[in-house]
């Protein structure tokens, strides 16, 4: 990852059960649990192309620093539009880098 390709605010977050004060589930919401530095770049007509097969909902890719407990349960929010994490790979299992395979939430 090369110093200034991180230059998109994301915010990942969490679906959680929403209880009163007296510990009483009364709904369930998404959460912000980390605001963080990514590049978020929309998949090309080639990476297109080569995961249509296997992943044809995908639309974005976007790169953060490894962050531990990032899984597709979460989400990310980017200049108010709304992605959902398909899969997250820890980019040569160091734990320096993650790339979320991402599928843009359109409408409702």
């Amino acid at each position: 990852m090369r110093t200034g390709t991180l230059r998109h605010r994301v915010t990942l977050q969490e679906f959680v059960e929403i209880v009163d004060e007296y510990g009483t589930p009364i709904g369930e919401g998404w959460e912000d649990i980390a605001t963080v530095w990514a590049a978020v770049e929309p998949i090309t007509g080639r990476e297109y192309i080569e995961l249509h097969n296997t992943q044809s909902e995908l639309s974005h890719k976007v790169t953060m620093r490894y962050r531990p407990g990032v899984t597709p349960a979460n989400r990310l929010l980017f200049n108010g539009r709304q992605f959902d994490i398909q899969s997250v790979l820890n980019l040569e299992e160091r734990n320096r880098e993650l790339q979320l395979m991402c599928k843009e939430k359109v409408g409702g």
